[in-house]
């Protein structure tokens, strides 16, 4: 059985200023190829049951960071509810990342994503009261640690180092490229 995540909204939003033109120049840029799509599906297989593990990690990363916490908060105080929906989706965006085609329906929700990072839409999509717009230098920012400690989580199944290094530049050229296209509301029209 599927379980609903509410506020996932994959496939079933508006369509994303940036086409597949776009995204191939990305995918381009970041050198990701056909092998890299390969071992993101490998890596899906390695985290699916370490998805809780993660965002486990993830969450005490941002939890112990004032800075960060922030932005799930109204005048100073943390909302649980918020933070707990939003779990709900940050693990399913690690499957996605991982087993999604990257076409258009894919681009749309990242777009999405965007949005609801940016003031047009943060809150929104749970019905909350809180910091109205995550700023744009902590989704650059977050690269790095979202990369760096997923290795020791691909290292789990026993595959080579060469597969896990393999796996591990694929994570880092999509997730790179997935924050590329978060930053889109931010920046100014013409200027993307």
């Amino acid at each position: 059985m599927v379980q609903t995540i509410q506020g996932y909204t994959y496939g079933q939003v508006s369509t994303s200023p940036i086409g597949l033109a776009d995204l191939d120049l990305l995918k381009k840029t970041v050198l990701f190829t056909d092998e890299d799509e390969k071992y993101l599906q490998l890596a899906g297989t390695v985290l699916q049951d370490q998805t809780n593990d993660i965002l486990d990690l993830w969450y005490g990363y941002v939890g112990s960071n004032e800075h960060l916490l922030y932005y799930f908060t109204k005048n100073g105080q943390p909302n649980s509810d918020y933070l707990s929906a939003v779990r709900l989706r940050f693990g399913q965006w690690i499957m996605d990342l991982c087993n999604r085609p990257y076409d258009q329906t894919w681009l749309n929700y990242q777009h999405e994503v965007a949005l609801r990072h940016h003031s047009s839409k943060k809150n929104k999509t749970d019905h909350v009261d809180a910091v109205p717009i995550i700023h744009f230098r902590y989704l650059v920012a977050f690269i790095f640690p979202i990369t760096f400690t997923i290795k020791g989580f691909l290292a789990k199944k026993g595959h080579s180092a060469e597969v896990i290094e393999a796996m591990y530049s694929a994570w880092f050229k999509a997730v790179t490229m997935t924050v590329v296209l978060w930053c889109h509301p931010y920046i100014n029209e013409g200027e993307f």
